[in-house]
């Protein structure tokens, strides 16, 4: 399995290049991890159109450049010809962005014979242009309180070391403190840091069989970055936590549903009973769930038990889209409207985690069918999500649509005009039931 290894530069702020002729032109990996350009060849994306620069944003700050092994760097030449850099130069290049901005292309390369499916990373098309590195991407919301530097490791393996030892029977925090540490991960090192969103897993099990899960892949040559809760918490154990949480951090949520577990809501009879727990101690905080919204009728009861907020994953509101990526066990797309529905009718805030792709998420029929799934369901956020995944991966096993792309910006450009009530970001908003948004919008 090919393994992610960024360059050695990765923040705009660091790294300049020399100028320009004004066209985006080829950057790539050297084989000793530095940055090559080729400033002879236009830079293209995925498709193989070069990239203008419009299309671009100068790399944000905590924007990783990685490799892409075996796979070759390619650019048009002067006349329109694709060339590509001998490997012998290094590997294709494209860069990871950090929670709060959104990719619009995918990068472009050429495989080579050997090449194995990519890593489970946001792979985005990067480009050199007037001296400085640029991706395509756009920013769409704060990401302040998710970048690296909001989570100085030292401090955290500090207070991790601090709480393990206070509490060494909480299977939960022992979890989320690997998740914090191992993987970085910014909700589990919250409950550690006490602020923000915090991070509650309780499901090993899953009904859902994601081309893209983290946390569990079925097949050989797919290894997911992450592993999976192997416990099922007492309701004890996920109610003391949330307690800490919800009492002592600024902006509490306390988020069941997780990257690292299966879905939340096969343990709903466990979710309901922690959050009349902790509602029947405490008022401070937002209680929040990640789901896939697979049961309407548990979720009933889990916002009748106080749950303030949901975010619902999804890739698209076509049913066979959806279905072909989900492959969903013992449930229907249906199902997932319903719960946003009755989400609607319960006061509970309700937002969509939108599992966004170039090429597919923004096809004519997929936005159309995107807004009529918001009306219908009465969603408040959209948190544009990009989907981890290496698009040889993706694309053979799901359908392709019916309608032209129309690239990222003109799908935000439609959401903001077709549903100007739906706010658009990438992350959980503090909201508690029946009350406004904290902070106010960020669709810009």
């Amino acid at each position: 399995m090919a393994t992610h290894t960024p360059t050695r530069s990765r923040h705009a702020s660091h790294h300049t290049m020399r100028p320009h002729n004004d066209a985006p032109y080829v950057v790539y990996s050297t084989p000793d991890g530095d940055v090559g350009e080729r400033q002879s060849l236009r830079a293209i994306d995925y498709t193989g159109a070069p990239l203008q620069p419009a299309d671009l944003i100068p790399l944000p700050v905590g924007a990783t450049l990685s490799m892409l092994p075996q796979r070759l760097a390619v650019g048009l030449d002067a006349n329109g010809q694709r060339v590509t850099i001998p490997p012998r130069r290094g590997w294709a290049l494209a860069a990871l962005l950090p929670i709060g901005y959104t990719r619009t292309l995918l990068p472009g390369y050429d495989k080579t014979p050997e090449s194995e499916p990519l890593p489970f990373f946001g792979y985005t098309a990067v480009a050199g242009w007037r001296g400085r590195l640029y991706a395509a991407a756009i920013r769409t919301d704060a990401p302040d309180r998710w970048l690296p530097d909001a989570f100085p490791l030292r401090k955290l393996e500090r207070l991790v070391q601090e709480r393990l030892a206070a509490e060494p029977e909480n299977r939960v925090l022992a979890h989320h403190a690997h998740c914090a540490l191992d993987y970085r991960c910014p909700t589990a090192s919250n409950l550690f840091f006490r602020r923000w969103e915090g991070a509650v897993a309780v499901s090993p099990g899953c009904n859902a069989r994601c081309i893209g899960c983290i946390s569990k892949q079925d097949e050989d040559n797919l290894v997911s970055p992450q592993d999976r809760l192997l416990f099922i918490p007492s309701v004890e154990e996920v109610v003391e936590t949330g307690m800490a949480h919800l009492e002592q951090a600024p902006d509490a949520i306390y988020s069941f549903g997780q990257g690292c577990e299966g879905e939340p809501l096969l343990q709903a009879r466990l979710i309901e009973q922690a959050i009349r727990a902790i509602r029947a101690r405490t008022e401070k905080g937002v209680l929040n769930i990640n789901t896939n919204g697979s049961n309407w009728r548990a979720l009933q009861r889990i916002y009748a038990a106080g749950l303030d907020c949901i975010r619902v994953s999804t890739i698209s509101a076509r049913r066979a889209t959806y279905d072909a990526y989900y492959r969903p066990l013992g449930y229907t797309f249906d199902d997932v409207k319903k719960s946003l529905i009755l989400a609607r009718e319960s006061g509970v805030h309700s937002s969509i985690n939108l599992l966004c792709f170039p090429g597919l998420i923004d096809a004519e029929d997929e936005i159309a069918a995107l807004v009529d799934f918001l009306r219908e369901t009465g969603v408040q956020l959209v948190q544009l999500r990009t989907l981890n995944i290496d698009p040889e991966v993706l694309l053979p096993r799901i359908p392709k649509p019916e309608g032209k792309p129309l690239g990222m910006r003109m799908l935000i450009e439609a959401l903001r005009r077709e549903t100007p009530e739906v706010e658009l970001g990438n992350f959980t908003r503090p909201v508690r039931r029946g009350k406004e948004q904290a902070g106010g919008s960020s669709r810009a």
